[in-house]
């Protein structure tokens, strides 16, 4: 029952990416072939309310709903940032699907995506197995 709020919020979201046609795949290729402003004009609105939103949290010393410091770490820099967000901006590409559209897209009906979804969940258990093993 608790956990009603967390679902709201998420069918809220899927919503809102998907009247925002987010999670349309025509929108993502014509974003990587820069052929619309579309996609890039929800980036650049979602860019500044992120900032601005951790600034507010820092600035404020704001809490949780349940009272408890919001930490926001600080994440240094290092090479498998780039290597990583190459790997996902060629799967995101080709599926047309980031981690946020992808529940929307399997909700709107997109059965494909579920090839991806399930690609996503085995590469996230191969990177937990094979972290240990890759340099810091």
């Amino acid at each position: 029952m608790k956990n009603l709020k967390y679902l709201f919020v998420g069918v809220v979201f899927g919503l809102a990416l998907t009247k925002g046609e987010a999670i349309s795949w025509f929108r993502m290729q014509e974003m990587f072939h820069f052929q619309s402003f579309h996609m890039f004009g929800i980036f650049m609105t979602a860019l500044p309310v992120g900032a601005l939103s951790i600034f507010l949290i820092r600035k404020l010393n704001l809490r949780t709903a349940n009272g408890e410091a919001i930490d926001v770490p600080e994440k240094p820099y290092h090479h498998g940032i780039i290597i990583g967000g190459l790997i996902f901006g060629f799967g995101w590409a080709l599926t047309g699907a980031c981690p946020g559209p992808l529940y929307a897209q399997i909700g709107a009906g997109y059965g494909v995506t579920l090839i991806t979804f399930f690609s996503a969940v085995l590469g996230t258990w191969v990177y937990a197995r094979v972290k240990p093993y890759l340099p810091d």
